[in-house]
């Protein structure tokens, strides 16, 4: 299957945010109910160590992700974490709430965060979980270049493959979606209205579904990005892990041979 990049409505600047923000608050509880991302921790791990400061900066956060999961997976498995959650368009309750639910172990940016132009003071291994086919070829392009050329390691982790299966399975997201809205805390009247008054929340993420599908890059196409970022002395791995019972996850990791002081 063709990639074709159509738009996705998350990534508009006119959507209110009461419906963009139901959409990530969607997607949180999702990801987390099923711990989507239990079977990619030892690539996390590895990434973490070469930050050599033990910080996440996740770009692209949404409403958090799986990042609470995440972090209480690294716990478990004594890994100390500091993340940091960032967003072009910060859904800064979800941010908060994540934060108060950690002791602070997640902490956010509560300002505007490109991922395609990531601060050089921001330093810390960068992951993106179900984001990076937000960006056209150039622009992702763009995201892991910026990371090899500031020697910072980078993670993609993608839950999405091309394939009829998994574009006819997002046509049931918006009964999937008002199944799961009454159980997301904190109640929200807004996601409520925009879910079971005005079906914009699960149409939306129905929608946002079919064109992450149909944009999601392929293993070859992630090696073949990366084949030509010439960085000396940073390395590349591209994978796919699968769990039974759950969506394979592809992944990229980069990172620099030599391990950068703590900053």
């Amino acid at each position: 299957m063709k990639r074709i990049h159509f738009f996705e409505l998350e990534d508009q600047s006119w959507l209110p945010n009461a419906i963009r923000e139901g959409i990530t608050d969607y997607l949180q509880y999702a990801s987390d109910r099923i711990r989507l991302y239990k079977g990619i921790l030892p690539i996390l791990r590895k990434g973490i160590d070469k930050s050599g400061n033990n910080r996440i900066i996740d770009l692209c956060s949404g409403g958090g992700g799986g990042m609470r999961s995440i972090h209480q997976q690294l716990q478990n498995e004594n890994v100390d974490a500091e993340i940091v959650l960032t967003d072009k368009f910060p859904n800064v309750d979800a941010f908060q709430k994540a934060s108060e639910e950690t002791d602070g172990k997640i902490r956010y940016m509560n300002t505007p965060v490109d991922a395609v132009n990531v601060p050089k003071e921001l330093h810390g291994f960068r992951t993106q979980f179900v984001s990076f086919h937000h960006f056209d070829p150039k622009n992702a392009q763009r995201i892991l270049t910026n990371a090899a050329w500031q020697q910072e390691p980078i993670g993609i982790f993608e839950a999405t493959e091309r394939s009829w299966t998994n574009l006819i399975a997002m046509l049931f997201t918006p009964i999937v979606v008002m199944f799961a809205i009454p159980f997301i805390r904190p109640f929200k009247f807004s996601r409520f209205f925009f879910t079971f008054v005005i079906p914009a929340i699960p149409l939306a993420t129905m929608w946002d579904g079919i064109v992450s599908v149909l944009r999601t890059y392929t293993v070859e196409e992630l090696r073949d990005m990366t084949d030509h970022i010439h960085v000396p002395g940073y390395q590349w791995e591209v994978g796919r892990v699968k769990e039974k019972g759950k969506p394979a996850v592809l992944y990229l990791l980069g990172y620099p041979e030599q391990i950068r002081k703590a900053a």
